[in-house]
């Protein structure tokens, strides 16, 4: 039978009781104990054959050698050996895609025919996982280190032009002492964007740490080792244009940045929750709506304190960030092109194309781009300068660049009903029933902007004040059209005056009464 083990205090206690010659019933009640467990620790002490004054001057690891009984030898399980001996490669298997503790059970059981059912199988796993899952607490100085990570899933916006769904990677920086969080959203994950982010987030900081640390992005290290990584040359220019070191993780090690890890994570919840009903037309807007909820999660009290991250920032760790140059960092890149038949140049990074005026057409441009502007120039002289569009085989152009056909064609493409009657009010209330007698004419209402633009160029060829005229002498006619009013303006009918029309026929001998039909 087995007793419940009583402290060490107790049973010197019990020692000096026994001294005392108290009785075991009272020993119990003192110590809170059962009788038969006093029982049990005394019958231990008296046939330890010492006294009880020896007793109490041993040490304690004596002392419980003594008293305490010695747990029996467990037998060595051959089944447990080899469970332990392959948990690690479990563990290693259990990263692989689809593969199940079922599935690795299924296979060990193969190999051991008599080994553990599935249920013990996996306690052991867990088990060894527990042992060896120790996580480690990092004490951070303030100031030190920037920690940044691209979050594992996307926000997106809608393109307004083709209503198709852009996804973009998302980047995060903290500052670990504080918790200070910066969220931005890129168009691409490429070093052009990377960077001008980062030059951003310090902006948004207000100076430079000691240190930035990331993973092994191609953006951010050229070749990965453990002990000495060799960073991009991207990367090394902009530490040194802002005074910081560069600092990579181990390869496949997470844990050696857990608090952009945890930051990503918080990020899912106070920043991708909030938006996930909300609908964005474009990157500046979606970011805008992205810092407010990242500046509300700087502002919001950590849990059992009185103060939060900008609380924790301003007050112990932005007066010891390293002062920013005067201007951002900026990585420019050249590219040359030869303006095409359509006057347009192709930025081989994005494979869009920005127009430049027409007159050049055959010519090698210099494009001169980052990550916000494209400039084309030849020679010396810039002959166009575009917004950054990362939209792959896209076009941006600008109207002045088209020549003059190709402008007016333009014009055509943003044609409706809207902007006829528009144009019709501007020339007076005749005009206006006119247009939208000839608009109705059609079952497709597109099928009249030819014969209303015809009626635009009569207006700017007649004049307002005729081609008015004109449209108010055809509106009795029971169709109205562009060749009534073109007839109506080439006859000069316009300048005549309207006559009323007589308010009864005169008689004679054609018509015919009703005593015809009698």
């Amino acid at each position: 039978m087995s007793y419940p083990p009583i402290p060490m205090l107790q049973i010197r206690r019990l020692l000096q009781l026994l001294l005392k010659g108290t009785s075991k019933r009272k020993i119990a009640q003192f110590l809170g104990a059962g009788r038969h467990t006093v029982d049990h620790y005394v019958a231990r002490i008296h046939s330890s054959g010492m006294d009880i004054d020896s007793l109490l001057s041993l040490s304690d690891t004596a002392l419980a050698a003594l008293v305490y009984p010695s747990k029996p030898e467990s037998k060595a399980d051959s089944r447990l050996e080899y469970l332990l001996e392959n948990c690690k490669d479990y563990q290693k298997e259990l990263r692989q895609v689809g593969v199940t503790k079922y599935l690795l059970w299924q296979e060990y059981r193969r190999q051991v025919p008599d080994g553990y059912a599935y249920s013990q199988f996996c306690e052991h796993l867990k088990n060894h996982q527990r042992k060896n899952g120790a996580t480690m607490h990092f004490t951070h100085r303030p100031g030190e280190f920037l920690q940044i990570d691209f979050a594992g899933k996307k926000l997106s916006y809608a393109d307004t032009n083709t209503g198709e769904v852009i996804a973009c990677p998302v980047l995060v920086c903290v500052l670990p002492y504080s918790g200070y969080t910066y969220v931005e959203v890129l168009p691409s994950a490429g070093q052009q964007h990377f960077f001008t982010s980062l030059s951003r987030c310090l902006r948004f900081l207000g100076g430079v740490p000691e240190s930035a640390l990331s993973d092994n992005m191609k953006q951010y290290v050229y070749k990965s080792n453990r002990y000495e990584p060799v960073f991009s040359e991207v990367s090394q220019q902009w530490a040194l244009y802002y005074d910081t070191n560069l600092v990579a993780t181990r390869v496949a090690k997470p844990k050696d940045k857990p608090s952009v890890e945890k930051a990503v994570h918080i990020a899912y919840m106070r920043i991708y929750a909030l938006l996930r009903k909300e609908t964005f037309y474009s990157i500046e807007e979606l970011n805008r709506r992205v810092l407010a909820c990242c500046q509300a999660h700087n502002h919001t009290l950590l849990q059992k304190r009185t103060y939060s991250r900008h609380d924790r920032f301003v007050a112990d760790e932005q007066a010891l960030l390293g002062p920013l140059p005067a201007e951002p960092f900026v990585l420019r890149h050249t590219a040359q092109a030869k303006v095409q038949k359509n006057y347009h140049v192709i930025l081989g990074e994005d494979w869009h194309q920005y127009s430049v005026p027409y007159q050049y057409i055959g010519q090698t441009a210099t494009l001169v781009y980052d990550s916000c502007e494209v400039e084309i120039y030849l020679g010396l002289q810039r002959i166009a300068a575009h917004r950054r569009n990362c939209r792959q085989h896209d076009y941006t152009t600008l109207r002045e660049h088209m020549p003059e056909g190709h402008q007016r064609y333009q014009d055509t493409k943003g044609w409706d009903a809207a902007y006829f009657l528009g144009k019709a009010k501007e020339l007076g209330e005749s005009s206006t029933r006119v247009f939208e007698r000839v608009l109705g004419s059609r079952t497709f209402t597109e099928q009249t902007y030819r014969s209303c633009q015809g009626l635009l160029r009569l207006a700017g060829r007649y004049g307002q004040e005729r081609f008015e005229k004109a449209c108010k002498r055809a509106l009795p006619a029971p169709r109205v059209s562009y060749r009534l009013i073109d007839t109506i303006l080439a006859n000069n009918q316009d300048k005549q005056e309207l006559s009323g029309l007589p308010g009864s026929l005169p008689g004679h001998d054609n018509i015919r009464g009703p005593q015809s039909y009698s």
